[in-house]
């Protein structure tokens, strides 16, 4: 019988869906929770932190172990009564302070950014 975990996900059944991750010494890591109220409680922190708010659900371990795999992610149980020991552990139970630019969201910068340099090339052409 395999296990059920919880994880964040955002957009549930969009084309958009994503998995909530953090970055840790240059690895991307999925978090899979035991206990459903602990993913509640993340979640709820990641709330007042003005972060989206995603979804909880909960999923079949093996698949998710398999999906991090495939996507280059490492995959961090946090257990029920989980207690950090450092810093990072913490991370795991209390979400960052700040978010990460996902690359979607850079790429449309960056697009932003040289539309806008076009358009000043442009106008300094009709000086």
């Amino acid at each position: 019988m395999t296990k059920q975990v919880y994880v964040l996900l955002y957009s549930v059944g969009k084309d958009s869906e994503g998995i909530h991750s953090l970055e840790l010494a240059g690895k991307t890591i999925v978090l899979m929770f035991e206990n459903k109220d602990d993913a509640d409680r993340y979640c709820g922190l990641l709330e007042a932190q003005d972060f989206p708010c995603p979804s909880v659900v909960s999923i079949d371990r093996e698949e998710i172990e398999i999906f991090c795999t495939q996507s280059g992610y490492e995959n961090r149980f946090v257990e029920a009564g989980f207690v950090p020991e450092n810093d990072e552990d913490r991370l795991l139970l209390v979400p960052p302070q700040q978010n990460r630019e996902t690359s979607y969201s850079q790429q449309k910068e960056e697009d932003k950014d040289e539309g806008l340099d076009d358009f000043r090339r442009s106008l300094e052409g009709l000086i």
